[in-house]
Parts: C-alpha cells; sequence; structure tokens
C-alpha cells in the first residue's frame, strides 16, 4: 500500500485537454476523477447511474431542460441517473467526477468530445 496523498493541483498539471477525464483513484466500483471544462458539454445522460460533480476551481453550470444550477469552488451536485445534463463553463474550471468504473463521459451519446475511459494520471 503507498502512503501518499494525491494532490489535486499536481494532477492537473499533468494534462491540457478540456472534457477529457482522468482517473486519480478507485475506491471500489467508484472512480474519481478529474476533468478540466471550457465551453459547452453535449446534452447526455446516465441511464445507470448518479453522477457527482465537485468543482475544485472556477465556476461551472449544469444545464437541465428545466433550470440550471451554478457551481463554484467548493461546491457539488450530484446529478439523479437518467436525467438529461449539459454542463457549461464560460471560463476553465477544474472539476472532480465520481462515478462507477467504465461509465462514458457522454453517456449513450457519442459525439466528438467522447473520451476514453481508463485514463489515469
Amino acid at each position: 500500500m503507498m502512503f501518499e496523498a494525491i494532490n489535486f493541483k499536481n494532477k492537473f498539471s499533468k494534462f491540457t485537454e478540456y472534457w477529457s477525464p482522468r482517473v486519480i483513484a478507485q475506491m471500489n466500483d467508484y472512480q474519481f476523477k478529474l476533468v478540466k471544462v471550457e465551453g459547452e458539454f453535449v446534452w447526455h445522460d446516465h441511464p445507470e447511474t448518479d453522477e457527482v460533480f465537485i468543482v475544485i476551481e472556477g465556476s461551472l453550470n449544469i444545464e437541465f431542460r428545466d433550470g440550471v444550477v451554478t457551481l463554484n469552488s467548493g461546491e457539488m451536485f450530484v446529478i439523479p441517473k437518467g436525467i438529461e445534463h449539459r454542463p457549461v463553463a464560460s471560463s476553465e474550471c477544474k472539476i472532480m467526477i465520481v462515478e462507477p468504473k467504465g461509465v462514458v463521459n457522454t453517456g449513450g451519446s457519442v459525439s466528438e468530445l467522447t473520451a476514453e475511459n481508463e485514463v489515469w494520471v
């Protein structure tokens, strides 16, 4: 077992791509993923699982068909499974997503923003 803390700043420094989650840890079947975001993501849902967004730095809007939630540094929001949503950031935002291993970032939607899974940093 390694006794070393995971440093978010250090991990974020290891990649530059937006909307491309990087796994930093796994607990049972759940993965902790860091993501840099900017601009608009695609509308999508995750029919099989809830999804947690935790804002580390910046501001993120999560749009729903009937509303929006704004998250700032130090805030989080749980999106229930099956709820269509679209993350939007007007400037660079650094977030952590917690979700089961194997979840595709665009859910059932395929787009140019669909990221490779299981990329560790």
